[in-house]
């Protein structure tokens, strides 16, 4: 009778489940979420401290002072900069079959890189190519390889990873395809710049984790949601703030502890005053925690 009673109130109590472990990820916050710009950049680095981000990702300067000066006011806050979004390749792909816009695109990979080793940062961002009609898809393949290929010794001597993105560029539509874009360099310089709300459309975030693998150095986080447009009268795709839309956000903590991915993930989202980039850093802490 006991041993009856005590399997009776076993199957009525709930299993307690072990609580999900905080991700070892720091957070970091784009410069262009920091608003207003009329601040410093000082400033600005400041605000995105107190707000709670331990990193921030810059974007491309050319001007060798306005460097200096995010330079300047990463040493004075404290505040890394732990990667560089380059600028150049949307307006001037790799792919293209014009040798002045590809000249245009190295250039700016070129100040990208010289950006991040002033300032101390792993990697730049790359979006390696465009698909269009004038731009094959195999074209855009095997050029932007042929192209990247040569910047390699570049990333190399200044110690930092050229990171390719997935965009909606109708590039790298598959987590199996953007893993073998990554292989085919068999270079520990290249490698994946996962963004996680970028490939809802086509596919699960979680699968996409998993099949890259080690081969993520850096993440973006934003979420994504299909809302309802009145003036049209259709439902259209938005990214909207995190943990606002459909991404599973639990199961993406699962695949990136699976991976133990233990880089940094910059959120990419619009931007805002310090009430709400707070709120934005206070999200992610709930995402890195499992909740």
């Amino acid at each position: 009778m006991q041993r009856r009673a005590f399997l009776t109130t076993a199957a009525l109590t709930p299993l307690a489940m072990p609580a999900a472990q905080r991700l070892p990820i720091k957070k970091a916050v784009l410069i262009g979420m920091i608003r207003p710009n009329t601040l410093s950049y000082k400033d600005r680095f400041q605000l995105a401290k107190d707000c709670g981000f331990e990193e921030i990702e810059c974007q491309t300067v050319k001007d060798p002072q306005v460097a200096g000066e995010i330079r300047k006011a990463s040493e004075a806050t404290g505040l890394r900069i732990h990667s560089v979004m380059n600028m150049d390749h949307w307006q001037y792909p790799l792919s293209s079959s014009d040798p002045a816009v590809v000249e245009t695109s190295v250039k700016g990979m070129e100040t990208s890189i010289r950006n991040a080793a002033e300032w101390g940062a792993e990697t730049v961002l790359l979006v390696p190519a465009v698909v269009n009609p004038q731009t094959s898809y195999g074209d855009a393949w095997k050029r932007s390889q042929e192209r990247i290929k040569k910047m390699i010794p570049m990333a190399e001597k200044n110690k930092v990873v050229i990171a390719v993105e997935e965009v909606w560029n109708k590039f790298l539509l598959s987590p199996l395809e953007f893993a073998r874009y990554v292989d085919d360099f068999k270079s520990p310089w290249v490698k994946a710049y996962f963004d996680v709300g970028n490939v809802v459309l086509y596919g699960f975030p979680q699968d996409w984790i998993r099949t890259l693998g080690k081969r993520i150095v850096k993440l973006h986080f934003k979420d994504f949601k299909f809302q309802n447009d009145p003036t049209i009268k259709k439902r259209v795709a938005d990214f909207v703030n995190l943990r606002d839309g459909e991404i599973d956000w639990k199961a993406i903590h699962a695949a990136l502890a699976d991976t133990g991915y233990k880089g940094t993930a910059t959120v990419e989202l619009a931007g805002g005053d310090a009430a709400y980039l707070k709120d934005v850093s206070n999200r992610f802490e709930q995402i890195l925690n499992g909740v």
